[in-house]
Formats: C-alpha cells, sequence, structure tokens
C-alpha cells in the first residue's frame, strides 16, 4: 500500500480523522493517565502527532510522539513507569515551559482493515525521521510487544530477551523497533496502571471477577489482580523501553 505521511502541523484538517476505531482492549482506554492526556496530544503537540494516508487520502495509521525532558536533576534514567509517566512529564514540562530533549513515542495504531502490510513499521520510521527533522537526537517508545497478550504470565524481562536464530527479538513488534535501529533499554514494570470497581472490569473484559488473585483477560500483558473482598481489580501493564539514536538520519527531508 502506497501512503504518505504528514504531521498535524502541516494538515491540522486531519484531527478529527485520525480517531478511527482500533483494536485496544477496552480496559487500556480507561487507564487513568492516557485519559488525562491522550486525547490532547493531536492538538498540543501537532508537530509530532502524524497521520498517514492512503491513494484516497483516507486516514490508514496514526503515530503520536510527545517530547520531554529527560536529562534533567531527578530524571535521567527512563522511568520504571513508562508510558503514564512519560506523559505526565511531557504535559507537565509544556506547562511550565521547560526545554525537551528527547521524543517518546506514544502509540503506532492503524485501521484494522490495514493491518498487516508493514503500515506499522512506516510510521515508526516516519516518527523517527520526524523527531530528527525537530532536532532531537533520541526517539524512546514504551513498547507494547504485540505477541505478549498470549503469555500474560511470561516475565516481561525473559519475554523481550527471546530471540530468534537471526538474533532478533522473537516479538514481532519488538522486532520491527530493532530493525529500525532501536536497542532494548530495560522493562518498565509498571508503564501502565489501570484500577477500577469488579463491575467496571466485569464490562471492559467479559470476564466474572469472582476469584481473588490474578484473572487472565483478553488483550492482558499480564493478570488483573482482582480483589473482590475490597471490591476492585488493579492491572499493571509492563512495557519494554527501546531507544533509538537518530544521529545520521536525513533532517532536510518533511515526513
Amino acid at each position: 500500500m502506497r501512503v504518505e505521511i504528514s504531521s498535524l502541523a502541516e494538515r491540522p484538517d486531519l484531527e478529527g480523522l485520525i480517531w478511527f476505531p482500533d483494536t485496544w482492549p477496552e480496559f487500556v482506554k480507561n487507564d487513568p493517565a492516557g485519559n488525562a492526556y491522550f486525547g490532547r496530544i493531536a492538538e498540543e503537540f501537532p508537530a509530532f502527532t502524524l497521520a498517514a494516508l492512503d491513494e484516497r487520502g483516507e486516514v490508514v495509521g496514526r503515530g503520536h510522539s510527545v517530547p520531554f525532558a529527560l536529562r534533567v536533576p531527578g530524571r535521567g534514567a527512563l522511568p520504571a513507569t513508562g508510558w503514564d509517566e512519560v506523559l505526565r512529564w511531557a504535559f507537565t514540562d509544556r506547562d511550565h515551559g521547560a526545554r525537551p530533549d528527547t521524543v517518546s513515542a506514544i502509540d503506532v495504531t492503524i485501521r484494522t482493515d490495514c493491518l498487516g502490510q508493514g503500515l506499522s513499521g512506516r510510521l515508526l520510521d516516519a516518527l523517527r525521521r520526524n523527531a530528527a527533522f525537530l532536532g532531537f537526537t533520541e526517539l524512546v517508545a514504551p513498547v507494547r510487544p504485540s505477541a505478549k497478550h498470549h503469555e500474560p504470565d511470561t516475565p516481561m524481562a525473559e519475554y523481550a530477551r527471546r530471540t530468534r536464530p537471526d538474533g532478533l527479538p522473537a516479538d514481532a513488534w519488538l522486532r520491527t523497533h530493532v530493525r529500525a535501529g532501536g536497542v532494548i533499554d530495560s522493562v518498565a514494570p509498571a508503564s501502565m496502571v489501570v484500577t477500577g470497581s469488579l463491575a467496571q472490569w466485569r464490562e471492559w473484559t467479559g470476564a466474572p471477577f469472582t476469584a481473588p488473585g490474578p484473572t487472565r483477560v483478553p488483550g492482558g500483558l499480564s493478570p488483573v489482580r482482582c480483589v473482590p473482598d475490597e471490591g476492585y481489580a488493579v492491572y499493571v501493564e509492563p512495557n519494554v523501553w527501546v531507544r533509538h539514536r537518530l544521529a545520521g538520519l536525513d533532517t532536510g527531508v518533511k515526513v
């Protein structure tokens, strides 16, 4: 598929078109940090938000990223609280006028009828090139491995270390990042935290949530901890931090 990728700074008319149906699990959409910040990225960071259009001019994919200050006192290392934390940092830095030095990818999402055509890799490459064009030397990503939900009980550190005979990661989405030039840095063990009542979890997942302890749910990278005596359950999702050095990318070419 041929696509044209533009930032919303160049094509603000596309902002309302990037919210197509996706395959995110419903409970992921109820992450408090995501609810507070994710929907604001396109409006407040349009230069860091990309839309992929097909030959008919229809949006078939999107890529969100945010700039933030990593190399400052109190930070320095990529946070164990991953996706949630980097969103908070980006918006806090913006509100306080802090100068960003790093870009974090936030999502790469493909329209469901266009999956399996290599568009996610092309959007990842576009996010890298866009960050370089904007003057940054590093893009990081709290990666949600694409097949980890099939093994929710496997520790993420063990899962992320798996490789194929050619040395590339066994997981397809981690492999795409490494092929693009990324290097696996660390596990973010609490990258996303979702807490809800048992009624909410039943609505989000269809699972009964009657037994105490770990409950496996469709799309979960780890089990949800169910506490029926107290009427709640909590999901703590691990992600994998990947670092992309941007030196050598052609910064004279706009996405």
